[in-house]
């Protein structure tokens, strides 16, 4: 489901040098740094390097880095990157499935499953902050109960949880037979994981899915996730009470999500 397939191209170099003028040119105040992709840490090296150059030049910024979590096999690499970030390091992970073969199936990858929980459990040995992410699709969301349960009785250390509405752009396009299902079908699993998850006091939260679409006691666990240069909202918005404090929706989706109505 990337929303930014892959080009191919080897702008890796360009790129990178990109970065560093950023860093080096980003006000001193900045509250957070993200470092996504594709999949940073196919930098390799370069990767800790530039982690290393944010933490130099902002010592005060927390860096949030969004990867499968599948490099974190290697420990050493993990330690590496956990001492060059320090203690203000985040490190988003998805977890697709309790499944093995449906989170294979999802990554597109054999034997990423394993890869990415001897991750998790690197990065939590490293001390870095995890945020466990799960993109809600076709494909999974009839284990997101058993997937909560899972995360309590195995990934216990992870800082947050976050169920996520998927961007409707890129490969979610072009799989969506596979893996669009809208957010309506799976409320109520959704409701019934995070209810599971908050009862056992871990910080849950839900991404990209208007207020409007979840039951009234689950509107307090939704975030204004949605960045402001790729967010809209509908004209029928305007008549919702609750519209400031609602995510809104994808402007780079091809369709708007079914069952939008403004809230009294």
């Amino acid at each position: 489901m990337c929303c930014q397939p892959p080009l191919a191209v080897d702008d890796i170099e360009e790129l990178y040098q990109e970065n560093i003028e950023r860093v080096m040119n980003a006000p001193k105040g900045l509250p957070m740094i993200g470092i996504t992709g594709g999949e940073p840490t196919l930098l390799g090296d370069k990767l800790i390097d530039l982690v290393a150059l944010v933490r130099e030049q902002l010592p005060d910024t927390e860096i949030h880095i969004l990867s499968n979590g599948r490099a974190f096999v290697d420990g050493n690499y993990t330690m590496r990157l956990a001492a060059a970030g320090g203690d203000k390091l985040v490190v988003g992970v998805p977890f697709h499935s309790d499944y093995c073969l449906d989170h294979d199936l999802i990554a597109g990858c054999k034997g990423a499953y394993n890869e990415t929980m001897i991750g998790l459990y690197n990065l939590a040995g490293a001390g870095v902050c995890i945020e466990l992410r799960i993109v809600m699709n076709a494909i999974n969301y009839r284990r997101f109960v058993p997937m909560a349960q899972f995360i309590h009785h195995n990934l216990p250390f992870v800082g947050w949880i976050a169920f996520m509405g998927m961007e409707y752009v890129g490969y979610a396009i072009k799989h969506s037979k596979n893996i669009w299902v809208e957010p309506k079908s799976y409320i109520p699993e959704l409701c019934e994981a995070v209810k599971y998850l908050a009862e056992w006091n871990y910080d849950v939260c839900i991404y990209n899915i208007p207020l409007c679409l979840l039951l009234e006691q689950y509107r307090k666990f939704a975030v204004k996730s949605i960045s402001d240069w790729k967010n809209k909202f509908l004209d029928l918005c305007d008549e919702c009470s609750v519209k400031a404090n609602c995510c809104g929706l994808f402007s780079t989706s091809i369709k708007p999500y079914e069952g939008l109505k403004p809230i009294d």
